[in-house]
């Protein structure tokens, strides 16, 4: 499975057009893909994570080393905003790392126009504290953290990802594979902010992305990447990034 999810990757080049998401749907919905699709059913278990991890001591900062200023950057996953990573902000800045988030409302837009603006939210983050800093990404926003650190190595101390689908960027839930398309539409037919179908043929402003997305790892940056597998969205096994200590 991880040896099909690396090829699938390495093969998908831009050229292979919107056809891309269809193999991708088609793959999923194949009987044997299907019975291994990630439990989506166990995203609702949100309520309860959260009462745990309010009442763990770790949150209130047992044992939690000082961030001593760090500055530390936050990118959120796919269709989620600033808002959705704020707790997890805030816990960092009691740690005492400066945070800045993606200044994202919604992270469903064309990767390379997205990159461009991590980029100079980059910039004056690092600028402005006089620091590298750690890049953290969720999902989607991992995937485009490793591309920032990749365009911009000399700003960045390292990179954590949380489920995030490196190997391949369509191993996610069918359910998500069909939200995919249908942004797809919506942004190939004008509505602002959204990706659009040229984005998974890796033409015009993502035709670099594409391009990144298989560069070699900065061996000088540290990388990790955390998954959990019973993960209810991505493939778990496509967070197996060979480049990053995986936990």
């Amino acid at each position: 499975m991880l040896h099909r999810l690396r090829t699938s990757v390495s093969s998908a080049e831009p050229k292979a057009g919107s056809s891309y998401l269809r193999k991708a749907l088609r793959a999923r919905f194949a009987p044997r893909a299907f019975l291994r699709r990630p439990p989506l059913w166990m995203e609702g278990r949100w309520p309860l994570e959260l009462v745990t991890l309010l009442s763990d001591p770790i949150f209130s900062g047992t044992g939690v080393p000082a961030g001593k200023g760090r500055p530390v950057m936050l990118i959120p996953g796919y269709l989620a905003g600033d808002a959705s990573l704020a707790l997890l902000g805030r816990w960092l800045r009691q740690a005492g790392y400066r945070t800045t988030g993606a200044g994202m409302r919604l992270n469903a837009g064309c990767a390379g126009a997205a990159l461009k603006d991590l980029e100079a939210r980059l910039v004056q983050h690092t600028d402005r504290t006089g620091a590298k800093a750690v890049i953290i990404g969720q999902s989607r926003g991992g995937s485009l953290g490793r591309l920032l650190c990749a365009r911009q190595p000399e700003r960045c101390a390292g990179l954590i990802t949380l489920g995030s689908p490196h190997l391949d960027p369509l191993a996610v839930h069918p359910l998500v594979l069909i939200n995919i398309g249908v942004v797809g539409v919506l942004g190939s037919l004008g509505v602002p902010g959204l990706l659009s179908r040229s984005c998974w043929r890796g033409g015009g402003c993502c035709e670099r992305v594409w391009g990144q997305a298989r560069a070699r790892w900065p061996e000088a940056l540290r990388f990790l990447s955390i998954y959990s597998q019973n993960d209810g969205i991505v493939d778990w096994r496509s967070c197996l990034d060979p480049a990053a200590r995986q936990v």
